[in-house]
């Protein structure tokens, strides 16, 4: 009994350690990232059009974008489509995130992001972060999970509300009312139309 119990405790041990272990690689991750990011932006040489693209290019092997479209359509819709469809509404997706994200990176006036203690939960690993600004100070959660090409973010929040969610919520009103068509047709479209 002593043998049994003194294995469970060390492999209880042991996934403590690996659990800290995936903690702190998806939160190093994030931080390298993110910083990268911001030198790009704080660079006065470059233009926008310039930070655009290198940012682009560091962020987004971070986020796993077919994750977040099937997250997004839901587990109501997204087994209705057809491939065809899947595979239009996911480069529609990713497309709008895009855009969203780059029109975003012209906003940047030197805030500073501060990083909190990572915590898992199950095979999740939520980064909390603050961006600080002159004016006021932004909470952002970071989602993310360990996938066969390491960490990937599924899920951003930003003031307690989720992307994920918040896309989710408008597309259902579109699917209610509506079918998959007409919801692609309004993704076709630029977001502020």
């Amino acid at each position: 009994m002593r043998k049994i119990l003194c294995i469970a405790v060390v492999l209880l041990l042991i996934s403590q350690v690996s659990w800290s272990d995936d903690r702190n690689a998806a939160k190093e991750l994030l931080v390298t990232n993110i910083e990268s990011a911001l030198s790009i932006l704080q660079k006065k040489d470059l233009v926008q059009q310039e930070k655009n693209k290198q940012v682009t290019a560091i962020v987004e092997p971070l986020f796993d974008f077919n994750l977040m479209a099937k997250l997004a359509l839901g587990r109501k819709y997204w087994p209705e489509l057809s491939e065809k469809n899947r595979k239009k509404f996911v480069d529609l997706f990713v497309k709008r995130l895009k855009a969203t994200y780059v029109e975003k990176l012209s906003l940047y006036t030197n805030e500073k992001v501060i990083y909190g203690a990572p915590v898992q939960n199950g095979i999740k690993i939520l980064v909390p972060t603050k961006v600080v600004s002159k004016d006021k100070n932004y909470s952002m959660l970071y989602k993310l999970y360990k996938s066969s090409n390491g960490y990937r973010i599924y899920d951003v929040e930003i003031e307690g509300v989720s992307l994920i969610s918040t896309y989710r919520s408008q597309f259902n009103d579109i699917l209610n009312k509506g079918t998959i068509d007409d919801l692609l047709a309004k993704l076709e479209k630029p977001e502020n139309k």
